[in-house]
């Protein structure tokens, strides 16, 4: 078939890509070596337009094992164990068909961390949906959430915290993040880099079909009127099959046969090849004809390109086929030597007896292109809204509206339909901060949680990079969790508009700026580009996965109420920042000012407080402040609980609103017993740290003093009141 420029620009390839690509390979390609270029020159796979800046992030301590370039990061937890975790998007898929779409988005982030060797103990999952009042987004609702507990509860791992959110912004491109952590020895991690010549390359898992073939290319390209023509490029998952490949893969893993391991994931065999000869700087011949394939005549271009789920590529030690056969065949998997590794440094297709692609893995790989794209510098809003030049509004009428919203009302409804007790590990699930799992047989824990900003980093991209890896941080020191590293999934629009490159590139400069303060490295992580429809870009939404341990979890801490007449303390000081605020949004629908600032000395030194208090056993209930404010973390405290709270009056703001909905940020909240409020205030004290009575506990009520007075059940009800109604 003849090259035409027509069929390059279908293969979401620029004319001077194939320009190159003639150069590299001193000569014009075949169709399937155009499709294979296609397939890891795509921005999903090369990570062309984001390179240049992800380097800047800060990536090492201590306690990472592996970083950033393996199928999942890897983090040392004392005792000779290891976390190993991910986050990665799967946005596009999710949209044209939400149920497989979020489903294989799931299949796929649990297959990157068993891959290295880990039992997988949690998922969570981002995912963002555009206005309630739009005619696509109750059906995309329902099918993603129905995608990601139909794959989890059936695989047996439970899916124990996230979030859900929504805005106009995702109307016409949804964002599905999925997050999956798990459990190693640091001694038996296993990673993709091939050794050795002559090795047996294996492909082990389900047949290769026709669904997912351009899957990555897709990923890769912004969507236009015609995009539900896309859906033969979704996945189809099957959670049964992927458990059992989990249990052969973790058991074949227990012996030392495995040179090195990869999933098939975006672009398939394809990338799976490609990456391990790449690492391992070797070549790799496949015999195409070996393929097993559940349809009949399938093309060298089809098996290469499929994105069918559950498989994988192994390379094996001498003589261990055998051995490894065995284990797959117990587990009723298709288990086939499909080829060698090679010193030639290419990648060499045969089938039917002819070489029908020859290309240097390097062409594919260090040589595809990087591009410094032109960026514009996003400059931080000096336009402040002052709240007395707006409608006034009854105190109680703006929080009833708020507490009912879509985005901060109670989302048990969604996060009900996922198993989050399975394997009996867990400890605190999704609700609060973050979600706590024992490890299994083990005096210790680890905290996860997950969490975006959207809003902050449309206003200024750089605080809101800062902001949220700032958020995630409180998230797990207020269940008692020391944070030790994060993942990240970076979800923008088209990189070829300077003004979203100038979002991204601000984005990393603010999380590197809050990773490296805070000690909190980024190990793994996925960039998500050109989210968008017809020119119409997303909000910028980098979405952080933090991880953190709690040595030892013999007592819950969460933000649920504890007892009455107790104290409860706000840490760290409020200025009444109302900009970008959800109060500003749902009263006014204002989105325009700067975001809260983020003083990073301050969120180190007040969590570092916080969390000396939970460990001396000082504290009955802890909750971050966000979005929301003030006042609707003192509620969802009291949600849940038989607790109220009887706040009191600010002292040192005079304008309510300001104080009770400012999004001000490194706050927290506390609830302790009064024996113990003496040696809270002298330890607040010697260490520098601001802290303030807001009020103290009392049965059932609700209460600010001449503002507002509910009972705690109506407030559960208010809570709900969104869900009651859609």
């Amino acid at each position: 078939m003849k090259i035409t420029n027509k069929l390059v620009e279908e293969h979401g390839l620029k004319l001077e890509e194939y320009s190159k690509i003639k150069e590299l390979l001193d000569r014009e390609p075949n169709l399937l070596e155009l499709g294979i270029f296609s397939a890891m020159w795509n921005e999903h796979c090369s990570y062309k337009s984001s390179k240049f800046h992800l380097k800047n992030l800060y990536t090492k301590n201590k306690n990472v094992i592996q970083g950033p370039g393996e199928n999942a990061g890897v983090i040392d937890i004392g005792d000779g164990d290891a976390i190993v975790f991910k986050i990665e998007s799967h946005n596009h898929p999710s949209f044209i068909e939400p149920y497989q779409g979020a489903a294989t988005g799931v299949g796929g982030i649990l297959r990157d961390v068993f891959t290295m060797g880990a039992r997988p103990i949690a998922l969570l999952n981002s995912i963002h949906f555009g206005s309630p009042e739009n005619k696509k987004t109750r059906n995309l609702l329902h099918g993603v959430v129905s995608g990601i507990g139909g794959y989890g509860n059936c695989i047996g791992i439970p899916t124990v915290a996230g979030e859900t959110k929504f805005n106009s912004t995702y109307n016409e491109n949804i964002l599905v993040n999925a997050m999956a952590v798990g459990h190693a020895k640091k001694d038996k991690i296993f990673y993709s880099k091939a050794k050795g010549i002559g090795k047996s390359v294996v492909y082990v898992g389900s047949k290769t079909g026709r669904d997912g073939i351009h899957g990555a290319s897709m990923a890769s390209a912004e969507f236009d009127e015609n995009s539900e023509e896309k859906k033969p490029t979704v996945q189809v998952g099957d959670p049964f099959t992927e458990k059992l490949l989990m249990e052969a893969c973790l058991e074949l893993m227990k012996d030392n046969s495995i040179i090195s391991i990869q999933d098939m994931g975006a672009a398939g065999l394809t990338s799976s090849s490609v990456e391990m000869a790449f690492k391992g700087d070797l070549g790799i011949e496949l015999n195409l004809d070996k393929v097993p394939c559940r349809e009949e005549g399938m093309s060298p271009y089809e098996m290469m390109l499929s994105e069918s789920q559950e498989r994988m590529l192994i390379i094996l030690e001498k003589d261990k086929e055998d051995f490894a056969k065995k284990i797959f065949d117990k587990w009723d998997l298709d288990f086939v030597v499909i080829g060698k590794t090679t010193n030639t440094k290419k990648i060499t297709l045969n089938y039917k007896q002819k070489i029908v692609a020859d290309i240097p893995i390097d062409a594919l790989s260090s040589k595809a292109p990087q591009y410094q794209r032109k960026w514009n510098k996003i400059k931080l809003s000096e336009k402040k809204i002052n709240i007395k030049d707006l409608k006034k509004i009854k105190f109680e009428d703006s929080f009833l509206r708020i507490f009912s919203s879509s985005n901060q009302s109670n989302k048990n409804w969604i996060t009900e339909q996922y198993d989050q007790m399975v394997m009996g590990d867990t400890i605190q699930r999704s609700g609060g901060d973050a979600a706590v799992i024992k490890i299994h047989n083990k005096d210790k824990a680890i905290a996860v949680t997950v969490d975006s900003s959207a809003k902050y980093s449309k206003s200024h991209p750089k605080t809101g990079g800062k902001q949220i890896v700032c958020e995630s941080w409180r998230n797990l020191i207020s269940v008692g969790a020391k944070p030790i590293a994060i993942t990240n999934c970076l979800n923008f629009g088209n990189p070829e508009n300077p003004e979203i490159m100038g979002e991204f590139a601000e984005s990393i400069l603010g999380i590197k700026e809050a990773c490296e303060y805070l000690n909190y490295p980024v190990v793994s992580g996925n960039v998500s580009f050109y989210n968008g429809t017809n020119k119409k870009n997303i909000y910028p939404t980098p979405v952080i996965g933090g991880v953190g341990l709690v040595s030892k979890p013999i007592k819950k801490v969460n933000h649920i109420l504890k007892g009455e007449e107790n104290p409860v303390l706000i840490v760290g000081k409020t200025f009444g920042h109302l900009d970008q605020s959800t109060f500003f949004e749902e009263i006014y629908s204002i989105n325009e000012g700067p975001p809260p600032e983020v003083n990073l000395l301050n969120e180190k030194n007040n969590g570092e407080f916080i969390l000396y208090l939970i460990k001396s056993n000082l504290i009955k209930s802890a909750h971050d402040i966000s979005a929301g404010g003030l006042i609707v973390a003192l509620a969802e405290m009291c949600v849940g609980s038989n607790y109220g709270i009887k706040i009191e009056k600010p002292k040192r703001l005079s304008n309510i609103f300001e104080y009770f909905y400012g999004e001000d940020q490194g706050r927290y909240l506390i609830e302790i017993e009064k024996k113990n409020l003496e040696k809270v205030e002298k330890l607040s004290k010697k260490n520098n740290i601001f802290q303030e009575i807001i009020g103290f506990t009392q049965k059932n009520t609700f209460e600010l003093k001449g503002e507002l007075k509910i009972n705690i059940k109506d407030l559960f009800n208010i809570n709900n009141k969104w869900y009651y109604n859609y």
